[in-house]
């Protein structure tokens, strides 16, 4: 818990610190429990980081202050920049790391799908440094438009928005692995993927999420019963009753529940912004967070060094740096540049050139992809799992340390830049 603040100043970040000491404690004599192994442990990992993620996803749709409204084609236009991170740079990034999957590793074509779609998505978990910090309560200015709240930085918003969306969004893909393995050919599977993997259940997982949120949200705010009018009574522990009510009744749903977490902290945040209730919600959220990615990280850090690595070859290591450094900056920085132009007024939230570099460069990879790689090797058998955790945890522990190092320099630099004119 102490070490976000103490590095908070440093360019250094506290996962890369509880990676390392899970590092170091794997080379002590451990019990052979201790180490996890993605094939015979691969459940607790799976529901561990499963609960890590969806914790997460909660406090960051309720970190959001721009409001996103069904009925408002203003609020959707503020949300320009995610939306393009979400429907260029994504399907972009899954089609190159599963090309370069099959190229470089020569992996079977549904171990690339499911590659692809596990290292597509951002984390939400790991990247608190990059982020908005939290919920804020401010009136809304007489000249702004009804509900324009919003964040200062828009290069925090894209981040944090992006990271509370792909990860629901690339469940179709990893659903579209699976379904190569298990099918015989695309007439068997093709229909069923697009009508219900890639729009039913999306549809279902965020209607499921603004209902729970909405009921919970009248509940805790307008309830006739003294008791159940949470907000006035300030006991935050909602927020947890809201991660699971609205995840277990989207899985129960057939819909995507990490779609619903952020719906229903979305739809939460909506009610009566300028409550500090939100702001006590999000601070027991965080703490929960920052306890389960200690414990995620640290048994990543000492599976790596109890053998996780040992099917990573220098081309998947070389394939892993790859998309950190290439794949992800390339294919964000160019559905960045589609419909950007100067921001030169109130209201445009497109960002500038440089701010446009340094979203493309923070795609944190993390704990959301543990989670797929688990998910998924547990619905089917795929051709070179060893391979595929090696690949990953090797990208994992690469993008942690990058952007980890480069974080508090790169918002620095950032703020300092901020105000002067560009090209």
């Amino acid at each position: 818990m102490i070490l976000p603040y103490a590095l908070s100043r440093a360019a250094l970040s506290a996962p890369i610190v509880l990676l390392g000491v899970g590092v170091l404690v794997g080379f002590l004599p451990l019990p052979a429990e201790v180490v996890l192994g993605p094939n015979e442990d691969r459940p607790f990992i799976e529901h561990l980081t499963e609960f890590t993620v969806i914790v997460s996803l909660m406090g960051v749709g309720l970190a959001l202050d721009r409001p996103l409204s069904l009925r408002s084609w203003a609020s959707f236009r503020r949300w320009g920049t995610t939306w393009r991170l979400l429907a260029l740079a994504m399907p972009l990034s899954i089609a190159a790391t599963a090309w370069l999957g099959w190229w470089v590793l020569g992996l079977a074509p549904a171990s690339v799908i499911l590659l692809g779609a596990v290292l597509a998505p951002t984390d939400p978990v790991l990247a608190s440094d990059v982020q908005v910090e939290g919920p804020t309560t401010e009136e809304v200015d007489e000249d702004q438009e009804e509900g324009a709240v919003d964040e200062r930085d828009e290069v925090r918003f894209a981040l944090t928005s992006e990271a509370g969306l792909n990860d629901a969004l690339a469940f179709p893909f990893v659903y579209l692995a699976i379904l190569v393995v298990s099918a015989e050919s695309a007439m068997d599977w093709g229909v069923k993927w697009l009508a219900w993997d890639l729009v039913g259940k999306i549809v279902v997982g965020a209607a499921i999420g603004i209902l729970v949120g909405m009921a919970l949200a009248k509940a805790a705010f307008h309830s006739r019963v003294e008791s159940v009018r949470t907000a006035d009574t300030r006991d935050p522990l909602l927020v947890l009753a809201a991660v699971l009510l609205s995840y277990g009744a989207a899985e129960v749903a057939q819909g995507y529940g990490f779609l619903a977490v952020f719906a229903c902290a979305m739809t939460l945040r909506s009610m009566d912004r300028t409550d500090d209730y939100h702001a006590l919600m999000h601070g027991v959220d965080e703490r929960l967070e920052r306890l389960l990615t200690l414990v995620v990280l640290l048994l990543l850090g000492v599976a790596i060094s109890g053998g996780l690595l040992d099917a990573l070859s220098w081309q998947g290591a070389l394939l892993g740096i790859g998309i950190v450094l290439v794949v992800r900056p390339l294919t964000a920085w160019l559905s960045l540049r589609v419909g950007s132009r100067p921001r030169d007024r109130v209201g445009d939230h497109h960002l500038l050139p440089r701010e446009r570099w340094v979203t493309a460069f923070f795609g944190i990879r993390g704990i959301g992809s543990i989670f797929y790689l688990a998910y998924a090797t547990g619905q089917e058998d795929f051709a070179g799992v060893d391979t595929l955790w090696a690949t990953v945890a090797f990208v994992i522990a690469f993008s942690v340390i990058l952007h980890g190092i480069s974080a508090t320099p790169a918002m620095k630099w950032l703020e300092t830049r901020r105000g002067h004119p560009t090209t």
